[in-house]
């Protein structure tokens, strides 16, 4: 039988601050947000489109309404990750933006993908984000 599922549409993350999170999101990672001013979640676009469907990440106001309330190391955190594709000549890139931003860019090996190149940084609720690349 074969899956009907043919992408992912998009991930939804709470956040306390959605200012910070749209600026790591939008401005760090090239986001674009489509979603319109009186919506009250930021819909990012990740740029790949299928059956007129982006890719998209939401950012949520948390609903518990309070800023700041969960330091991201001491909160629980059930999403493991998310991770974003990006071309080979981006990574580089991308990861020096990352560190110029202050943010800790954590190496890693990837279990099942060969031939890839991957790192890690946090979001601003602690959110861990891989970044993965074909090797150039």
């Amino acid at each position: 039988m074969s899956s009907p599922v043919v992408g992912l549409a998009e991930i939804v993350l709470w956040t306390h601050d959605l200012d910070r999170s749209l600026a790591f999101y939008r401005d760090l990672f090239g986001l674009e947000l489509i979603s319109p001013p009186e919506v009250p979640a930021c819909f990012l676009s990740t740029g790949e489109l299928s059956g007129g469907v982006p890719g998209m990440i939401v950012l949520s106001p948390h609903p518990d309404g309070a800023a700041g309330a969960f330091p991201p190391a001491k909160r629980e955190r059930v999403l493991h990750h998310l991770a974003f594709k990006v071309s080979p000549g981006g990574y580089e890139e991308l990861r020096d933006r990352c560190a110029a931003a202050g943010l800790e860019v954590r190496g890693g090996v990837h279990p099942v993908l060969k031939g890839v190149r991957t790192f890690y940084v946090d979001d601003p609720e602690g959110n861990e984000v891989e970044v993965i690349a074909p090797r150039e």
